[in-house]
């Protein structure tokens, strides 16, 4: 009899677990802060919404692996919805939205490049989807010209910032010896 291995790993998914827990916090903060932002300053949406992109950076950053950003998104969703339950269909959205942009960044490159380019082209994509979903959603389109470019610029930014936020978590995650090297 052959016994396969499990995809992820009790480990990993004990690792995806306090990530998303850690994150899933978070973005639950930055959820109740949504409505003051939309309604106070709303060109800082995508800065606020790019946290969300913390719990498939770390995750990714830290253990290397396949399938852990989709995982450790959905975890952080959930944790989340607790804080804004009225926001939890938009977490779970976001959760498979992010972990799979960022997983199929990962995909493609074959899960084989950790750098720092690939979590910020993933990171980028992020923001062109978000820039220009929110810019509809919210219609942002009623906001002075100055403000509409403002806000497309820090929505594109704001994942980015993020995820350079997020590798330096990750990296000081792995050097505290959270994720033993593969063998």
């Amino acid at each position: 009899m052959v016994t396969r291995r499990p995809l992820l790993s009790t480990r990993v998914l004990l690792v995806c677990a306090a990530i998303g827990v850690a994150t899933g916090i978070v973005g639950g903060i930055a959820g109740l802060l949504t409505t003051a932002i939309l309604a106070v300053v709303p060109i800082l949406y995508g800065v606020l919404l790019g946290v969300h992109v913390l719990p498939g950076i770390i995750a990714q950053e830290v253990l290397q692996l396949p399938f852990v950003a989709l995982a450790t998104h959905v975890l952080a969703a959930l944790v989340s919805s607790a804080f804004a339950i009225g926001f939890a269909p938009q977490f779970l959205g976001t959760a498979l939205l992010f972990g799979g942009i960022q997983e199929l960044v990962a995909a493609i490159v074959r899960y084989r490049s950790w750098a720092p380019w690939r979590f910020f082209v993933s990171a980028i994509v992020i923001g062109i989807v978000v820039a220009v979903a929110v810019f509809f959603a919210a219609n942002l389109a009623k906001l002075a010209p100055w403000a509409q470019i403002v806000y497309l610029v820090l929505a594109v930014l704001g994942p980015v910032l993020w995820t350079a936020i997020g590798l330096g978590i990750g990296r000081s995650l792995r050097r505290a010896g959270v994720a033993r090297p593969r063998r």
